[in-house]
């Protein structure tokens, strides 16, 4: 049983404390009893090229009314029962959850889509700047060219 408890269909957080996936998991399972299928997806910091910290900054104002809106459209253009966006803010280590993300549908396609479509929204349109610390110092994180690309084809 969850001890969290999730009462809207559309839970969309920003957090800058660490997540307890399974807690978060647990309560949106029993949020959307009715649904047929739930997909998550866990992004962590990877330890690639010597990272010693992951570190996302935002905008305020714009971050988190951003996010509802592209989970908004998620759940209409995927009839959604309900989605997770979950998104860490502040510095990270390697091995970190950074963002979990879960949608609830009828049909277990749109509830992998949706994840997807959500998914490459974050990694290139979202309202947050990424630096890397390596032993050399700070870096800031531009999209790959994949990550537009991934982006392009829900247009």
């Amino acid at each position: 049983m969850a001890r969290l408890s999730i009462t809207v269909p559309l839970d969309v957080r920003l957090l800058d404390k660490g997540l307890s996936v399974g807690e978060a998991l647990a309560a949106f399972n029993a949020a959307h009893g009715e649904a047929g299928g739930i997909v998550s997806f866990l992004g962590k910091v990877r330890p690639d090229g010597n990272v010693k910290a992951l570190e996302l900054s935002h905008y305020e104002p714009l971050t988190l009314p951003g996010m509802q809106e592209l989970t908004q459209e998620a759940q209409e253009r995927f009839s959604l029962d309900g989605a997770l966006v979950w998104h860490r803010v502040g510095v990270m280590a390697p091995g970190d959850a950074i963002v979990l993300v879960a949608a609830a549908a009828r049909h277990r396609r749109d509830a992998f889509e949706a994840a997807d479509f959500l998914m490459d929204h974050l990694k290139s349109a979202a309202w947050l700047w990424k630096r890397e610390r390596r032993g050399d110092g700070w870096h800031w994180i531009e999209p790959r060219g994949q990550d537009h690309s991934d982006l392009a084809r829900w247009k």
